[in-house]
Protein backbone atom coordinates (compact mmCIF):
# COMPACT_ATOMS: atom_id res chain seq x y z
CA UNK A 1 0.00 0.00 0.00
CA UNK A 2 1.16 3.35 -0.70
CA UNK A 3 -0.22 6.63 0.22
CA UNK A 4 -0.10 9.55 -2.40
CA UNK A 5 -0.94 13.54 -1.83
CA UNK A 6 -1.92 14.16 -5.34
CA UNK A 7 -1.84 18.78 -5.36
CA UNK A 8 -2.64 20.92 -7.83
CA UNK A 9 0.20 23.29 -8.33
CA UNK A 10 0.35 26.96 -7.02
CA UNK A 11 -1.39 29.60 -9.15
CA UNK A 12 0.39 30.59 -12.68
CA UNK A 13 0.22 33.87 -14.64
CA UNK A 14 -2.46 32.16 -16.83
CA UNK A 15 -3.99 31.05 -14.28
CA UNK A 16 -4.67 35.20 -12.59
CA UNK A 17 -5.59 35.81 -16.33
CA UNK A 18 -8.40 33.41 -16.42
CA UNK A 19 -6.92 31.76 -19.67
CA UNK A 20 -6.65 27.94 -20.28
CA UNK A 21 -3.05 26.29 -20.51
CA UNK A 22 -3.25 22.67 -20.64
CA UNK A 23 0.29 21.69 -22.02
CA UNK A 24 1.23 25.34 -22.59
CA UNK A 25 3.73 26.54 -19.73
CA UNK A 26 3.43 29.79 -17.76
CA UNK A 27 5.25 30.15 -14.44
CA UNK A 28 3.57 30.68 -11.60
CA UNK A 29 2.52 34.02 -10.74
CA UNK A 30 4.35 35.94 -7.34
CA UNK A 31 0.87 34.77 -5.71
CA UNK A 32 1.84 31.44 -6.97
CA UNK A 33 5.17 31.15 -5.54
CA UNK A 34 3.61 32.54 -1.79
CA UNK A 35 1.53 29.85 -2.02
CA UNK A 36 4.37 27.19 -2.61
CA UNK A 37 6.01 28.28 0.43
CA UNK A 38 3.36 28.66 2.81
CA UNK A 39 1.95 24.73 1.30
CA UNK A 40 5.26 23.27 2.35
CA UNK A 41 4.94 24.47 6.09
CA UNK A 42 1.03 22.82 5.94
CA UNK A 43 2.72 19.34 5.12
CA UNK A 44 4.00 16.79 7.28
CA UNK A 45 7.18 14.31 6.15
CA UNK A 46 7.01 12.68 2.62
CA UNK A 47 9.69 10.38 1.45
CA UNK A 48 9.49 11.12 -2.30
CA UNK A 49 8.28 14.29 -4.01
CA UNK A 50 7.12 13.74 -7.86
CA UNK A 51 5.89 16.46 -10.19
CA UNK A 52 4.63 17.27 -13.50
CA UNK A 53 7.35 18.54 -15.73
CA UNK A 54 5.27 21.40 -16.73
CA UNK A 55 6.59 24.45 -14.91
CA UNK A 56 4.39 25.66 -12.45
CA UNK A 57 3.95 22.10 -11.09
CA UNK A 58 7.69 21.71 -10.59
CA UNK A 59 8.78 24.55 -9.69
CA UNK A 60 5.41 24.31 -6.92
CA UNK A 61 7.12 20.56 -5.69
CA UNK A 62 10.81 22.37 -6.15
CA UNK A 63 9.77 24.94 -3.24
CA UNK A 64 8.24 22.37 -1.27
CA UNK A 65 11.08 20.12 -1.71
CA UNK A 66 13.75 22.63 -0.44
CA UNK A 67 11.71 23.76 2.46
CA UNK A 68 11.25 20.18 3.39
CA UNK A 69 14.60 18.79 2.49
CA UNK A 70 13.33 16.11 0.52
CA UNK A 71 14.64 15.65 -2.62
CA UNK A 72 15.44 15.75 -5.95
CA UNK A 73 12.24 16.18 -6.96
CA UNK A 74 11.63 13.05 -9.47
CA UNK A 75 9.49 14.07 -13.14
CA UNK A 76 7.10 11.96 -14.38
CA UNK A 77 6.07 13.27 -18.42
CA UNK A 78 2.64 11.43 -17.85
CA UNK A 79 1.23 13.14 -15.06
CA UNK A 80 1.53 16.80 -16.65
CA UNK A 81 -2.02 18.42 -17.50
CA UNK A 82 -4.46 17.84 -20.15
CA UNK A 83 -3.79 19.10 -23.73
CA UNK A 84 -6.04 21.60 -24.01
CA UNK A 85 -6.02 21.92 -28.02
CA UNK A 86 -7.66 25.24 -29.84
CA UNK A 87 -8.56 26.35 -26.15
CA UNK A 88 -4.83 26.54 -24.74
CA UNK A 89 -4.03 30.17 -24.14
CA UNK A 90 -7.77 31.84 -24.07
CA UNK A 91 -10.10 33.08 -21.89
CA UNK A 92 -13.52 31.70 -21.10
CA UNK A 93 -14.40 34.76 -22.92
CA UNK A 94 -12.25 34.18 -26.12
CA UNK A 95 -13.49 30.75 -26.36
CA UNK A 96 -16.75 31.67 -26.78
CA UNK A 97 -15.72 34.36 -29.18
CA UNK A 98 -13.85 31.47 -31.38
CA UNK A 99 -16.04 28.50 -30.40
CA UNK A 100 -19.02 29.27 -29.84
CA UNK A 101 -21.66 27.61 -27.44
CA UNK A 102 -18.57 24.94 -27.24
CA UNK A 103 -18.14 25.55 -22.75
CA UNK A 104 -22.17 25.53 -22.58
CA UNK A 105 -22.81 22.08 -24.67
CA UNK A 106 -18.94 20.57 -23.20
CA UNK A 107 -17.58 20.30 -26.59
CA UNK A 108 -14.26 20.41 -27.50
CA UNK A 109 -11.96 21.87 -30.30
CA UNK A 110 -9.57 19.92 -32.20
CA UNK A 111 -6.35 18.80 -30.48
CA UNK A 112 -7.89 18.37 -27.34
CA UNK A 113 -6.86 15.43 -24.95
CA UNK A 114 -10.04 13.30 -24.61
CA UNK A 115 -10.99 11.83 -20.93
CA UNK A 116 -9.85 8.04 -21.54
CA UNK A 117 -6.70 9.29 -22.80
CA UNK A 118 -5.67 10.78 -19.84
CA UNK A 119 -6.83 8.73 -17.60
CA UNK A 120 -4.99 5.87 -19.25
CA UNK A 121 -0.78 7.60 -19.18
CA UNK A 122 -2.66 9.29 -15.40
CA UNK A 123 -2.99 5.31 -14.50
CA UNK A 124 0.25 4.12 -15.58
CA UNK A 125 2.34 7.13 -14.41
CA UNK A 126 0.57 6.35 -10.49
CA UNK A 127 1.48 2.28 -11.19
CA UNK A 128 5.19 3.46 -12.16
CA UNK A 129 5.24 5.36 -8.97
CA UNK A 130 4.01 2.47 -6.93
CA UNK A 131 6.39 0.26 -8.21
CA UNK A 132 9.13 2.12 -7.43
CA UNK A 133 8.55 3.83 -4.37
CA UNK A 134 6.29 1.23 -2.87
CA UNK A 135 5.24 1.45 1.05
CA UNK A 136 6.11 5.16 0.87
CA UNK A 137 3.91 8.55 1.48
CA UNK A 138 4.37 10.34 -1.60
CA UNK A 139 3.74 14.02 -2.67
CA UNK A 140 2.63 14.58 -6.22
CA UNK A 141 2.73 18.10 -7.84
CA UNK A 142 0.41 18.09 -11.39
CA UNK A 143 -2.32 19.55 -11.91
CA UNK A 144 -6.40 20.02 -11.86
CA UNK A 145 -7.52 17.72 -14.84
CA UNK A 146 -5.48 15.15 -13.68
CA UNK A 147 -7.04 15.08 -10.17
CA UNK A 148 -9.97 15.42 -11.94
CA UNK A 149 -9.47 12.67 -14.13
CA UNK A 150 -8.73 10.67 -10.95
CA UNK A 151 -11.66 11.78 -9.43
CA UNK A 152 -14.49 10.95 -12.26
CA UNK A 153 -12.79 7.11 -12.40
CA UNK A 154 -13.67 6.71 -9.30
CA UNK A 155 -17.34 7.84 -9.48
CA UNK A 156 -16.80 11.29 -7.68
CA UNK A 157 -19.08 14.58 -9.30
CA UNK A 158 -17.23 17.08 -10.68
CA UNK A 159 -16.06 20.09 -7.77
CA UNK A 160 -13.93 22.91 -8.94
CA UNK A 161 -10.05 22.07 -7.05
CA UNK A 162 -8.11 25.50 -6.03
CA UNK A 163 -4.29 26.11 -6.33
CA UNK A 164 -3.02 23.66 -4.35
CA UNK A 165 -5.97 21.91 -3.36
CA UNK A 166 -5.23 18.33 -2.96
CA UNK A 167 -6.50 14.47 -3.04
CA UNK A 168 -5.36 11.61 -0.78
CA UNK A 169 -5.01 8.36 -3.41
CA UNK A 170 -4.24 4.91 -1.92
CA UNK A 171 -2.51 3.04 -4.20
CA UNK A 172 -2.65 -1.10 -3.58
CA UNK A 173 -0.60 -2.34 -6.14
CA UNK A 174 -3.86 -3.28 -8.05
CA UNK A 175 -6.27 -0.60 -7.72
CA UNK A 176 -6.23 2.91 -6.57
CA UNK A 177 -8.73 4.16 -3.41
CA UNK A 178 -9.92 7.81 -3.49
CA UNK A 179 -9.57 9.67 -0.08
CA UNK A 180 -10.58 12.70 1.16
CA UNK A 181 -9.89 16.16 -0.81
CA UNK A 182 -7.66 19.19 1.30
CA UNK A 183 -6.87 22.78 0.45
CA UNK A 184 -2.99 23.22 1.50
CA UNK A 185 -3.56 27.41 0.90
CA UNK A 186 -6.47 29.57 1.39
CA UNK A 187 -5.71 32.29 -0.88
CA UNK A 188 -7.29 34.47 1.93
CA UNK A 189 -4.20 33.50 4.29
CA UNK A 190 -1.64 35.17 1.52
CA UNK A 191 -3.67 38.12 0.71
CA UNK A 192 -2.76 40.17 3.30
CA UNK A 193 -1.06 43.84 2.45
CA UNK A 194 3.16 43.58 2.43
CA UNK A 195 4.92 45.95 5.09
CA UNK A 196 7.07 48.80 3.18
Amino acid sequence: MTRMLIVRHGQSEWNAEGRWQGQADPPLSDLGRRQARHAADRLGAVDVIVASPLVRALHTATTIAETLGVGPVVVEPDLQERDAGGFSGLTRAEIEERFPGYLASGRRPPGYEPDDALLARTLAALDRIEDTYRGAEILIVSHGGVIYALEAHHGEPFSRIPNLGARWITHHGERTELGERLVLVDDDELSVPQQI
